[in-house]
């Protein structure tokens, strides 16, 4: 997957969580998920979206780090999401699965460039 792919993915992704969050009762509760979900899945874009234009191998690992932990909050806010029961598991798991590859594309990219970066010290 080449870098527009991958900027077409994340905002894609954070599309689809805007429109499932319109499903999520309005309770206090449920208003706290919203937001903390609809934060952290559209960060997973923004943040790739710098990180593509980032000045350094390091300064871009950083930025990948960042992501990752993004995708991984929302996975978190996905999961009491679904084991809440507040929102139709069928619109949940796709969205679900998503946060979960992007948590491991990011994770893997994050591996890959701290190994290269830690090999060019050696």
């Amino acid at each position: 997957m080449n870098k527009e792919e991958l900027k077409n993915r994340t905002k894609t992704f954070a599309l689809s969580i805007i429109k499932l969050i319109d499903k999520v009762p309005n309770t206090v509760s449920g208003n706290v998920i919203a937001k903390q979900i609809v934060r952290s899945a559209t960060s997973v874009g923004a943040n790739y979206r710098t990180a593509c234009r980032a000045k350094s191998n390091k300064d871009f690992l950083y930025k990948i780090l960042i992501i990752e932990e993004e995708a991984d909050e929302t996975c978190y806010w996905l999961e009491l999401l679904k084991e809440s029961l507040m929102v139709n598991q069928e619109l949940l798991n796709p969205l679900l699965k998503e946060s979960n590859e992007l948590t491991a594309i990011f994770t893997a990219t994050g591996k890959t460039l701290h190994s290269n970066i830690n090999s060019k010290k050696s």
